[in-house]
């Protein structure tokens, strides 16, 4: 039986996780929105982000089974449609390090998730962690034969790894001090620096991950690792996602996450995790714009003798927006369940091609549904007093960002389609 109701537990955690959004996490615009910098502003919103780690909001991001508090995927899509309901930007600080501590989750062995993990089990200090894979050059072709791969490089030698390359729009890895996250899961190429790619090797082949800490950076030789910028954004406005560069740094072999040729693969379940959490996001700020645009037009007539929801134009338009929200959500909480079943029968490719849709289809609805919220409120919407305007240049990263929709996302839908055992309804009817 299909069952959308949420548990005891998850209406306890959409409770407390809503508590947080609306009383503390709210309030960060009004500390950063002042500020000339994206750095400045990303730096501004620390004591929330503390206040986050205080809440549990990271620990709620880890399994229970590695000690942390999530008991499921759909606690996730519970938790980032809170946040993001409530303000995006610094949101995307506390769930990039969810993003961050994925590969980690995964792959990781006892030992470092006893050493690299735990640590963001305490619901104290101020602790990041980033996915490093995006690069300057970009990163949509990097598996394509013939193409240049990836940028990034790694070499073993001795007991250690010597990683060079840059990274660009990696969310949280610069740290709070431009010294390094926490934990960043960094996606290199085995090969020695200034190597090409080989033409007809297949690029798969030679990617790893490899994870530096904060103690990394700091036992190396000053400028082995630098923050060279830091983007200002159109939206997301305390978010960070800086431009860095590794410069024969020097990782210990232990923090190797998995062997060359087994890399690409753990990228590709990463992001098919966070594919779906975009789509939670997504609903967030679509519910957020029909909620004040649903207030508004219940209290205000615009000139007229009664309140414009008693027009069918304006009605319309917000069935519409209720549509969207409703199927976004049922998508992307159908994506959850898809990815974490225990259904044997079920691979990786029916598991990943719906999380895919809900990060397409949900990030294509959310700036249309705030669009259409903005157009019932008029002009006034316009207005910097009103949250449409911040609404819509946060939802228009949505399509761009964690593998664009036309550059990389569509395309993974596409060569699924193309295999010749696809079976369309797999995830759906148990074939």
């Amino acid at each position: 039986m299909v069952d959308f109701s949420l548990s005891r537990e998850q209406k306890v955690l959409r409770s407390s996780v809503r508590y947080f959004a609306r009383n503390i996490l709210a309030t960060a615009p009004g500390i950063y929105d002042h500020l000339p910098t994206q750095t400045t502003r990303f730096r501004s919103t620390l004591p929330i982000y503390q206040s986050a780690v205080c809440a549990g909001l990271i620990k709620n991001q880890i399994p229970i089974p590695l000690g942390g508090s999530s008991s499921s995927m759909l606690d996730a899509a519970v938790l980032v449609e809170e946040l993001y309901a409530a303000e995006p930007s610094t949101a995307l600080t506390i769930l990039g390090t969810g993003l961050g501590l994925t590969p980690l989750i995964l792959a990781g062995n006892r030992e470092q998730h006893e050493r690299l993990l735990k640590p963001f089990t305490r619901q104290e200090g101020e602790r990041l962690a980033s996915f490093v894979h995006s690069e300057p050059g970009g990163t949509a072709n990097w598996l394509h034969v013939g193409s240049m791969g990836l940028q990034t490089t790694a070499y073993k030698d001795g007991d250690e790894w010597i990683v060079n390359g840059e990274k660009l729009w990696t969310t949280n890895s610069g740290g709070w001090d431009s010294r390094g996250a926490d934990v960043q899961c960094v996606v290199c190429r085995h090969t020695p620096p200034n190597v090409s790619q080989e033409p007809a090797a297949d690029p798969t082949s030679h990617i790893l991950i490899l994870v530096i800490t904060r103690t990394d950076i700091a036992n190396n030789e000053p400028g082995a690792y630098e923050v060279i910028s830091d983007r200002e954004l159109g939206g997301h406005k305390s978010s960070s996602g800086p431009h860095t560069r590794f410069t024969n740094l020097r990782v210990p072999a232990a923090n190797q996450l998995c062997e060359p040729g087994e890399g690409a693969q753990l990228v590709e379940k990463t992001f098919g995790m966070s594919a779906a959490i975009v789509g939670a996001m997504c609903v967030g700020i679509m519910r957020h714009a029909f909620e004040v645009a649903l207030s508004f037009c219940k209290s205000n007539a615009c000139g007229g003798t009664e309140p414009i929801i008693e027009k069918q134009s304006v009605a319309d338009r917000l069935i519409d927006v209720k549509m969207k929200i409703e199927a976004a959500r049922a998508l992307t909480w159908k994506a959850m369940c898809v990815l974490e079943s225990k259904e044997q029968t079920l691979g990786w490719d029916q598991r990943l091609e719906i999380a895919v849709e809900a990060k397409v289809w949900c990030s294509d609805m959310a700036p249309k549904a705030v669009i259409e919220c903005m157009s019932v409120v008029g002009i006034r919407a316009y207005a910097e007093d009103m949250p449409f305007s911040r609404l819509l240049r946060d939802a228009a990263c949505l399509p761009l960002f964690d593998g664009g929709n036309v550059g990389v996302r569509r395309r993974q839908i596409e060569k699924i389609l193309q295999k010749s055992d696809y079976e369309p309804w797999a995830a759906t009817f148990d074939s």
